[in-house]
Parts: C-alpha cells; structure tokens; sequence
C-alpha cells in the first residue's frame, strides 16, 4: 500500500503519547506501522537519496511539526511525550489533524515561518521536503531518460549494437580487451554480439540488440527465434531494445533465463553508470549524527 503523507502520522502519535508517559522513536514507530496495518514490505522502502526508509522520514517529519506546535515535547533525545496542548488537541477532537489545524498555533506558524493568511487556507504542504525532492528528482530523471532515448533513435542500427556492447563493459563485463565484440553484420543468425562475463572467458553472454522504433511491442516470436540463435551456443542471452516487451514475451524469456532491458530501462541503466550523460549537479543531504554528541555528552 501507498505510506500515508506524514500529516496522517499526527493524530496516531497524539493518541499513542496520550498516557502521558514518556515514549522513544522506536514505540511510536512500532505504534504508528500497527496504526496503519502497515505490512514490513510497506515500510522498508528508501528515499531516493537512499539511507533512511520513507516510513521512519515521515515518522520524525510528524514528531517535529509536533513538537514545533507544542503539541508534544521532545524530553531526551529520541523520547517524546504528550504536552497539555495535546491533550487540549485530542479532546477538541477535530476530523482532520494537519497542518492547516496547527497553524491555528503562532508557535507553529513562527516554525513555518510564514503568514497564515498568505496560504488561503490551503493545506498542499503535505509532502515532506524529501517527498518533495524525490518527486522532483523523479521527474527529471524521466524527462533524461525520453532525451536519452530520442538521442539513441537518431543513430545507426549497427552503432547501436556497439552501443549496447560499450554499455555493457562500463557496467563491468567483459572488462579486458577485446572482451566485448559484434558479430558480422550479415550470417550473425540473429546475435547482435558476444560479451564475456568474467575475465577468463568462461561464460559468454549472446546479445540481440535492436533499435526498433519506442511503440513497438518486442512479443514471443522474436524472444524464441533469439532462444534458438543462441542454442549451442551459449547457456545466456540478453535482449536490449529500445521498444517495449509484451507480457507473453516477458513471461517466456523467465523461462528461458533470458534478460530483457527495453528502452525505459536502458536510459535508467545509462543513468545510472554514467553512460552518454554527464553529473550537472550533486546534492548533499544530510542528517544529524547522534553518535558525535553522544560522545561529547559521555564528557560530563
């Protein structure tokens, strides 16, 4: 299931503090997952920065809008518990629990650190800065990859081929001269090249690559007539394309050990080994380490 927005995760954490005792991260995440019905696949998912989960970024998102409404207090590090406010809050009972209710605090508007009339009574902050980014950073990943495939159609069927091949020793295999060949343009009985998976030579990968155009569909046939080009031959096949597989084909090449990469995974595999694009920019995001103040407080 899709985690909720991180303004869902208030109302739960409010009920969960309501004892009044004092309670650590790890309670109220274990709370808030139960919350939700949240499953343990639900909740390993990383950010797009990678390191944190989705599932505890939203969880100290929430603490710390909380917190910056008084509606809970932050005792030691790691440990909340419930302020009178937010008890005040529970009893008031409201329907939605977001930021738009907590502005009606000035606390919480000076932590904004914007004028609450400014924002029309509109409640589109719900994502967190990382949601934000991730989304952002998704889009823009989209928009190269269309560019990377535009800029691959543009080339020759045989450069593409090559192509394909230069890609695969960047990712490491056949990482040794003459590792990676193409077989001759005409009597190639349909391998477009031969890759060497280890250095030795030992096992040789047989490549169909076709640049066929972007909305078409690669079915079974082509998969099995690729199955018996490489009978013999070799106990690998891979199948690049710059269209898309059918169900049929996908299902049939599983059970042949066959690998397909159509064209939205070829232009996120050239992403991400740096092959025909070019870093324009970095991004550090960091975070607080505990692990340096705790150290400093083992002083007293």
């Amino acid at each position: 299931m899709d985690l909720p927005k991180y303004q869902a995760f208030y109302k739960p954490i409010l009920l969960f503090l309501q004892d009044g005792k004092a309670h650590s991260t790890k309670e109220i995440k274990q709370y808030t997952q139960k919350y939700f019905s949240l499953k343990e696949e639900d909740i390993i998912e990383k950010l797009a920065s990678g390191g944190q989960t989705v599932f505890t970024n939203r969880n100290a998102w929430a603490l710390l809008y909380l917190k910056n409404a008084i509606l809970i207090e932050n005792t030691l590090r790691g440990i909340y518990q419930i302020t009178q406010r937010g008890l005040d809050v529970l009893k008031d009972a409201p329907d939605v629990l977001n930021n738009q209710y907590l502005k009606r605090f000035p606390e919480f508007q000076q932590f904004l650190g914007k004028n609450v009339d400014s924002e029309q009574q509109s409640d589109a902050d719900e994502n967190t800065p990382e949601d934000t980014f991730a989304e952002a950073f998704e889009k823009m990943n989209n928009n190269l990859a269309d560019e990377i495939l535009d800029e691959v159609m543009r080339i020759s069927p045989v450069a593409f081929e090559k192509m394909i091949l230069d890609l695969l020793a960047k990712m490491g295999y056949g990482a040794f001269e003459n590792a990676g060949r193409t077989t001759s343009i005409t009597g190639d009985e349909g391998i477009d090249g031969i890759i060497m998976e280890d250095k030795l030579g030992f096992d040789l990968i047989c490549i169909q690559a076709k640049k066929w155009d972007r909305d078409k569909t690669v079915g079974r046939p082509e998969i099995q007539s690729f199955v018996g080009a490489i009978a013999g031959k070799s106990r690998k096949g891979l199948f690049v394309t710059t269209a898309k597989f059918s169900s049929h084909a996908i299902a049939y090449a599983q059970t042949q050990h066959i690998i397909l990469i159509d064209g939205r995974k070829l232009a996120n595999l050239m992403m991400e080994y740096n092959f025909g694009v070019t870093v324009k920019k970095t991004f550090a995001i960091k975070a607080i380490d505990t692990d340096v103040f705790n150290e400093y407080n083992d002083e007293n």
